[in-house]
């Protein structure tokens, strides 16, 4: 079963894997229940969660009930544990929004919620992050999270992030990042896809960051605080809600 699930995840198109999880996810859920591994956006528990990759599979880390990722889980629990986010009164907007959080997040009555992107299913308003529809200084909180490894112009879309985002304001702005790497790579005449997805990860990105990301978030004027939280949980808890140690949240401020 997870060699099939696997195949699906990486071939079916986004919009229809989203329609076809409502149905497999139950099923899945079912068949994995355990007590090894617990999803905490949820609180259900598994004897394995599943594999997920494009390039490379990781194994065990796609959640069964949520379909959530390391990082989705990771960023439930900041929002949880050290921040206000599910208690005082927020504007929200978020991009792409991820299966994992899109209901919860809905059903939060101190959140004023707007979801975006120019393809989700899922998106309120249909717009280019490099030109958005809203005013300047909206949003108490922004969550862009593995957006802008996908959009070549960047250093447009983070000025857009910044417009919109009240002054005070947070902005969670994940990407996948090589911690190894200190300097962002990228390369445009790479145009085949299958060697795109080979360098970058993913056929559809555009560049592989690395620590010169939060200085770039930063020269864009927002202040960066680059959160290791992983290194603030419990060891056991980060190996049964399967974390990547060492991750980090870019949490930013205007």
């Amino acid at each position: 079963m997870k060699k099939a699930f696997k195949k699906i995840l990486n071939i079916v198109p986004r919009p229809l894997l989203i329609r076809l999880s409502y149905v497999v996810r139950p099923i899945l859920a079912f068949t994995l229940k355990g007590d090894t591994f617990t999803d905490p956006i949820d609180g259900k528990s598994f004897k394995s969660f599943l594999p997920y990759g494009y390039e490379t599979q990781r194994n065990n880390v796609l959640s069964p009930s949520t379909l959530s990722l390391e990082r989705h889980r990771l960023l439930w629990l900041y929002l949880n544990e050290q921040t206000d986010f599910f208690t005082a009164p927020k504007k929200v907007l978020h991009f792409a929004p991820e299966q994992a959080f899109y209901k919860l997040f809905r059903k939060q009555k101190n959140l004023d919620y707007t979801t975006t992107d120019l393809f989700s299913p899922l998106a309120d308003v249909k717009a280019d992050i490099c030109d958005l529809p809203f005013e300047d200084n909206q949003y108490d909180v922004i969550l862009c999270n593995h957006v802008l490894e996908h959009i070549p112009d960047d250093t447009k879309a983070m000025q857009e992030l910044y417009r919109v985002l009240k002054p005070g304001g947070m902005a969670i702005l994940q990407i996948p990042q090589d911690l190894n790497r200190a300097v962002t790579f990228a390369d445009d005449t790479i145009t085949d896809q299958k060697e795109r997805a080979k360098i970058f990860g993913q056929y559809d990105h555009v560049r592989i960051y690395g620590r010169d990301y939060f200085d770039k978030l930063r020269s864009i004027g927002f202040t960066v605080v680059e959160e290791d939280y992983t290194n603030k949980i419990a060891p056991e808890l980060v190996e049964k809600y399967c974390l990547a140690k060492g991750e980090i949240i870019p949490v930013c401020f205007k």
